[in-house]
């Protein structure tokens, strides 16, 4: 599968990866735009708003009905934070011809319906539908509300927000319920048109049909698209270091019976040049898999916790090293956390370890190519960083990484804050009473 690339209209490209594969074709429209604490709220409700109803169809049920009539096309809203920049817009799953009875070709009618649904939605007097903004801004709350259901992603999402205090990517992909709150219908609609006009937007096509036959269709498609001054500056803005000179503390007491571990780390210099297949494999040895210094160690040598493991934000700049833990083992897991690392920096790092961090993310890596949801992804966060080589190069890359580009990304590596998830108070105090 080879990538190619093309813009179709000034700001406005596609990404062509010609597959015969798959059963369908996948095609992906995203508007990127700086992810800000004031607007990223009313960005995410943007394509959930859009996709309630179009000017052709108005409803879910004429949208269903159109979507039936092209043999189960699927498209659905898709919100994303990659570093700093917010990405919305639509997925589209579209049945490959060869599949179909009489070989009818339904992807020029599926980039109609998704055009339809981006540039000409459901309005009275020029604005977005207020019932439609109203229910979907509800879903929404709900949506942000639940995220401390999930405790481990949760304390994940709380450590990144005290962490990033002062930097928009504390924002979170959704936003905060206070902005998504205030969002209504006229101010959206503003939004929405200033966004056609003024973002890039970057297509994701991978199927069985040519790049230039695609690029006419989407030519046609995209018409009507307003375009105004391209924000052409967007982008992440990366701190090389910790805020203060000791790592910060937070705990924040909650009715949970395990507690959350989550140690915030900058990346560092490294992050000057980043190598992207360094740093996945150094996040391999350190926290990433069954054989990684965290697991092995902190899990299940020492048994200090239910469990243990690390991920990367290689586009801000982040590592977080998490461990779900008994109250009274804060200290000693915290304390083993820095003890692996440290290890690392000193190049204490088995060729066992090296060859299962290598493997595990030429794996993953080669994984990817294997759906199209991934590849989309994959790719976007690719163009995104200004790199041009697919899943199978990175993965080779990986497979090359030494010792010592492992240990000098473990010597670039600063804390930054620790966040611990508690029981509350009144729990406390009752086992004191119990002991």
């Amino acid at each position: 599968m080879e990538m190619s690339r093309l813009e179709l209209m000034p700001g406005v490209w596609l990404n062509h990866l010609r597959s015969d594969k798959f059963k369908t074709a996948c095609l992906s429209v995203s508007l990127l735009t700086q992810l800000t604490r004031e607007t990223a709220s009313m960005n995410a409700l943007i394509p959930y708003v859009l996709r309630r109803g179009c000017a052709l169809y108005g409803d879910m049920d004429a949208l269903s009905a159109r979507l039936d009539e092209l043999y189960g096309t699927a498209i659905e809203p898709v919100v994303r934070r990659i570093g700093e920049i917010q990405c919305i817009g639509f997925y589209a799953s579209i049945p490959e011809r060869e599949f179909l009875p009489g070989k009818e070709d339904v992807l020029r009618p599926a980039c109609e319906l998704l055009g339809e649904l981006l540039l000409h939605p459901a309005t009275r007097g020029g604005l977005l539908l207020p019932q439609y903004v109203d229910s979907e801004r509800e879903k929404m709350l709900d949506a942000l509300r639940a995220r401390v259901n999930d405790k481990r992603s949760y304390a994940v999402k709380r450590c990144v927000e005290e962490m990033c205090c002062f930097e928009d990517f504390s924002a979170g992909r959704l936003g905060s319920e206070e902005e998504m709150r205030a969002v209504r219908y006229a101010k959206l609609s503003k939004h929405y048109r200033s966004l056609l006009q003024s973002s890039p937007v970057e297509i994701f096509y991978c199927g069985r049909a040519e790049r230039d036959s695609l690029a006419a269709v989407l030519r046609d498609v995209l018409a009507t698209l307003p375009r105004g001054e391209i924000d052409e500056e967007i982008g992440t803005e990366i701190r090389m270091n910790a805020l203060e000179d000791q790592p910060r503390e937070v705990t924040e007491p909650m009715d949970v019976t395990q507690g959350k571990l989550v140690v915030g780390f900058r990346l560092g210099e490294c992050m000057e040049d980043p190598d992207p297949a360094a740093l996945t494999v150094f996040n391999g040895v350190f926290g990433c898999g069954s054989a990684s210094k965290l697991f092995v160690n902190v899990r299940e040598k020492l048994q200090l916790c239910y469990d243990a493991g690390s991920m990367l934000d290689t586009h801000k700049g982040l590592l977080l090293a998490a461990a779900g833990i008994d109250f009274d083992k804060k200290e000693a897991v915290q304390e083993e956390i820095f003890r692996q690392l440290e290890a690392m920096r000193r190049g204490e790092i088995s060729d066992e370890e090296l060859q299962a961090a290598r493997a595990g993310a030429a794996a993953d890596l080669r994984m990817a190519e294997d759906s199209q949801g991934d590849l989309e992804g994959f790719w976007l966060s690719q163009i995104v960083r200004g790199l041009d080589y697919g899943p199978s190069e990175l993965a080779e890359l990986c497979g090359e990484v030494t010792k010592e580009e492992v240990a000098a990304v473990a010597q670039s590596v600063d804390c930054d804050l620790i966040y611990f998830l508690t029981g509350s108070a009144e729990e406390s105090a009752d086992e004191e009473e119990e002991l």
